[in-house]
């Protein structure tokens, strides 16, 4: 038996009580984070309240108190809500003609106001919003974020440690002082003895030095600086968007039923979803998706570009293969048959098999063998076929509305290959409320029960009735719905004059020779990038980007403008993504864009590098010339403004005035109107909203007017060859083949 020294035996208690409760005051410390969090929560949202009441004029009181004096107050210097709420109701009382009656009255309107105000604000999570709330509401979520880990694994080591060490200091106690020890009995000290052998042997133990660590860690994170937790922050946005959730719920966007009827979101509800194996954290709407997905079995998923279809698929592999299920099917466009596989490899344990190329049988064959998730495109389903008996988990099929078309070999194939399976996930970012005719089609191959009740309720298509109908196989959620910490895009129309006379040259010679195509490279039809007022400012923006620590996405529809501003760039560009890049290549691309520092620029066409990939490492888009279509360019940028983006989104369209840039953009004002009025409820036929061939004409004729107006030209050109303004020959070509 251990013979007890009690001084030796204080400082052994003393070490494992020290332990204890620190253990304790990391459970009691979680609850402290999580209040500073609210707090800093209460700091942005009071700022965000002001800055509304501040843009509500006092003449909103007079709708609630009939027979207010409005220019009472304003004369005395109170002009919005925000004035009013903080003025004391004896300043107001201090006015003529207002009583303190009404004064009550003007500070309870007020007060309302607020309130109305309050419950409609949002917390923006945002790396430009320097102020103190923010700065601080962002420590305190980085803290959370990497306690989170600290509180659990204290609370599980004080689950195992507490119970073997609290007994033993209650029965050393006796032993702490030498006056407690002498007077204890003969029994009390081997009960000692043996705490005190108990004790030392628990200090010797890993437990007893992992739980010294995790105490000790809760300090150090309270050191966290703002540039620490900012760089954590721009880092990992959409993991502190969950966190900031998980703990403020009330501040979360949507509601808790994310638009579904209330019988069916009940039964989603209560979906059971097993993410083992699953390598991210879902949003509170992303794993509501899945359940939808899971419930449903057959479904049309249409959320908005950036809301994460894709994730939302894996994560419903990853739940049947924890059910047991093995084999699965994915369909997709070419650009991103790569990107998917990198996606199943990055996001889950699920294995990735690329059934493309030369290949294919022997990857198919693979697949049947072996199990894992299938990848493959369009065009190779023509070649594909599978056992008569065999049997697959679920098929997903993204960018579902390439096989709108029943007739068309592609619809045929992939409705061959779903066959195979009782589950079938469809995907795309385009709305279809208003095309009830190419909905239908893909519902049929869902569920032909929903897709006949399309049918009958065509002319409700916006209707609440409508979306009730379609909800158990259709369903879409938008951005601006569930992603309220999005940062603030902003879009800016850049006009860039034309002040070279090369650039005036070759403009004035496609508009003479008619050539739409090249009069819409307006600026850029120059060979020296100096002469281009358009590249000149391209390169300015480009280099305050990269002052502010901003990475730029530069879009073009015409190869040869975004082989000009590759060579302006140099080092600064990367290798541009076209229609002739393979897929492959494109995503090594964005891969080495994403790892490069501030100031990288990636080019792109836009009609290859517009869809279909993620780029949230670039901040800043530049448009080198205004699309024929909303929709092209509203692809385009959300490419970059989409979930996980930290900054606010810069967007620049560089335009000439006076030119087709000009003309173009004002016919497509209103075709923008329409879009953003009715594309979140349906797309209006985006053939409608695209300039066709007789309004291009016409912007080509009254830019040829104008032009012939201003050299004082009255007959054709060929009559006054010496009066037009001088093209160089070069410039006289055929538009560039977009592949």
């Amino acid at each position: 038996m251990t013979k007890i020294i009690p001084g030796h035996a204080k400082i052994l208690t003393e070490n494992h009580t020290a332990v204890l409760d620190g253990l304790a005051d990391a459970v009691k410390e979680s609850e402290h984070i999580k209040n500073e969090v609210r707090e800093a929560s209460r700091g942005v949202i009071a700022r965000e309240l002001m800055a509304v009441l501040r843009g509500i004029p006092v003449s909103e009181l007079s709708r609630e108190i009939p027979g207010l004096r409005v220019k009472t107050l304003t004369d005395a210097g109170y002009s919005s809500a925000a004035e009013l709420i903080t003025a004391p109701t004896a300043a107001l009382t201090a006015l003529n003609g207002i009583s303190e009656d009404r004064a009550k009255e003007i500070k309870a309107a007020a007060n309302e106001i607020a309130k109305q105000a309050r419950d409609g604000i949002r917390v923006r999570l945002s790396a430009d919003d320097t102020s103190d709330d923010m700065r601080r509401l962002i420590r305190a979520l980085y803290v959370h974020r990497h306690a989170k880990t600290v509180f659990e694994v204290c609370r599980t080591i004080d689950g195992l440690y507490r119970p073997q060490a609290l007994p033993a200091l209650q029965a050393l106690f006796p032993a702490e002082t030498t006056v407690g020890w002498m007077r204890t009995s003969d029994e009390q000290k081997a009960r000692a003895e043996e705490a005190w052998d108990t004790l030392v042997a628990l200090q010797k133990t890993e437990l007893f030095e992992d739980a010294k660590k995790a105490v000790h860690l809760l300090p150090k994170l309270r050191q966290v600086n703002d540039k620490m937790a900012m760089d954590d922050f721009t880092a990992f946005t959409a993991e502190y968007a969950v966190l900031f959730e998980e703990l403020l719920p009330e501040l979360a966007a949507g509601d808790e039923l994310y638009g579904l009827p209330g019988e069916l979101a009940e039964q989603v509800r209560s979906e059971v979803f097993f993410p083992e194996g699953l390598k991210c954290t879902l949003r509170r709407y992303q794993e509501w998706g899945v359940k939808y997905i899971l419930h449903q079995e057959n479904v049309l998923l249409g959320d908005e570009m950036g809301l994460g279809k894709t994730v939302q698929a894996i994560a419903a592999m990853v739940s049947l293969r924890n059910t047991g299920q093995t084999h699965f099917f994915v369909v997709c466009p070419a650009s991103v048959l790569e990107n998917w596989c990198r996606e199943l490899e990055k996001h889950s344990t699920l294995r990735p098999v690329k059934i493309y190329g030369s290949k294919r049988d022997a990857a198919l064959e693979d697949w049947i063998e072996n199990g894992g998730v299938a990848v493959t495109n369009y065009e190779t389903t023509d070649n594909l076929t599978l056992p008569e008996d065999f049997r697959y988990a679920m098929l997903t099929v993204d960018e579902a509305h390439y096989i709108k078309n029943p007739e068309a070999l592609r619809t045929r194939s992939v409705a061959k290959l779903a066959e195979s399976t009782g589950r079938r996930l469809f995907m795309t970012g385009t709305a279809l409320e208003n095309r009830v005719d190419e909905m239908t089609v893909l519902l049929d191959m869902l569920q032909p029960e929903v897709a006949a009740k399309a049918r009958s309720l065509q002319t409700l298509a916006k209707s609440e009735q409508f979306r009730e109908a379609v909800a158990p196989a259709y369903y879409r959620r938008k951005r601006a719905d569930v992603l309220t910490e999005l940062p603030d895009k902003t879009e800016t129309k850049e006009w860039c004059p034309l002040e070279h006379r090369e650039e005036k040259a070759a403009y004035a010679d496609a508009v003479m020779r008619k050539d739409f195509a090249d009069a819409r490279r307006v600026s850029w039809s120059v060979e020296d990038p100096e002469f281009s007022s358009k590249a000149c400012r391209m390169k300015e923006i480009i280099d305050e980007a990269a002052e502010d620590g901003r990475k730029v996405i530069v879009f073009s529809f015409f190869l040869d403008t975004i082989a000009k501003a590759a060579a302006m760039l140099g080092d600064a560009g990367t290798e541009p993504i076209t229609g002739s890049v393979p897929p492959e290549r494109r995503q090594e691309i964005i891969d080495e864009f994403d790892e490069a520092p501030a100031g990288k620029v990636l080019l792109a066409q836009i009609i290859s590098g517009g869809t279909g990939l993620n780029i949230q490492s670039a901040s800043v888009v530049i448009i080198a010339e205004p699309q024929l279509k909303p929709s092209t360019e509203n692809q385009a940028i959300s490419r970059a403004y989409r979930m996980g983006q930290s900054r606010n989104v810069l967007v620049y369209r560089l335009l000439c005035p006076g030119t087709v840039d000009e003309r173009i953009t004002e016919l497509l004002a209103e075709k923008q109107h329409i879009f953003d009025e009715f594309a979140d409820d349906s797309v209006a036929a985006e053939k409608d909203l695209e300039l066709d061939k007789k309004e291009q004409a016409d912007i080509l004729a009254k830019e040829e007017e104008r032009l012939r107006k201003e050299a004082g030209i009255e007959e054709t050109p060929a009559d006054h060859p010496e009066s037009l303004p001088e093209a160089p020959s070069e410039n006289v070509k055929n538009p560039p083949n977009v592949t």
